[in-house]
């Protein structure tokens, strides 16, 4: 499990034949093989290391529903270590399992901070709820505004400068992954009520 509170920014080293090679220093701290570590938000396990990299093996379907087919050497990711029992919590509850990409649809200045907006398939918009959390890339955000195919979140400065994230520029995809909170409850509520799931609850103004 992770919290969205990226560590450090790595850079690709080799991205090819489903193995991703990746430098690093603070996440590379204790690293061990067969540890979890998130990459753009993807949980991937360590099958190699050197004092400076970390291989991991990427498999097809975490291929089809990431962005990870598009890195290229030298292109920078965000990286987190797995939470340990005694971490600070200073996130939400990410998983690493990217439910889908979206893509970087408007970037507006909002005084010392930045506004994005990202357009993100409606299926996964029903459990964006505003003030609710999201994260985009890896990063734990707090969800500003939502509609049915977009939402926006307010990037501070900090955070603008120790992420990877808007290195694309508007139209780059980014890998998403929605509250595991809100897919529970839908779950729940469907097998209880007959069929109530988030989307109708939001409907009748109770989500």
């Amino acid at each position: 499990m992770f919290t969205g509170i990226v560590e450090e920014i790595g850079i690709v080293r080799q991205a090819r034949l489903g193995t991703l090679v990746v430098e690093g220093a603070m996440a590379l701290a204790d690293l061990k093989l067969g540890d979890s570590i998130a990459v753009d938000g993807v949980c991937l396990t360590v099958v190699e290391r050197t004092e400076r990299t970390f291989t991991a093996n990427v498999q097809p379907e975490t291929l089809r529903r990431s962005t990870l087919d598009s890195l290229k050497p030298g292109g920078r990711v965000n990286l987190e270590r797995a939470l340990p029992v005694d971490g600070r919590f200073g996130g939400h509850i990410v998983q690493g399992h990217v439910d889908g990409t979206g893509r970087i649809a408007e970037l507006r200045p909002d005084g010392d901070g930045l506004i994005a907006r990202f357009e993100a398939p409606r299926a996964l918009m029903h459990y964006v709820v505003r003030k609710g959390f999201i994260a985009v890339n890896g990063i734990s955000l707090t969800v500003v505004d939502a509609e049915d195919a977009w939402f926006s979140v307010a990037l501070i400065k900090y955070t603008r400068e120790h992420v990877a994230l808007l290195d694309g520029g508007v139209g780059a995809a980014v890998n998403l992954e929605v509250d595991v909170l809100a897919k529970y409850v839908e779950r729940l509520l469907a097998e209880r009520d007959g069929g109530l799931t988030i989307e109708k609850l939001r409907d009748a103004g109770f989500a």
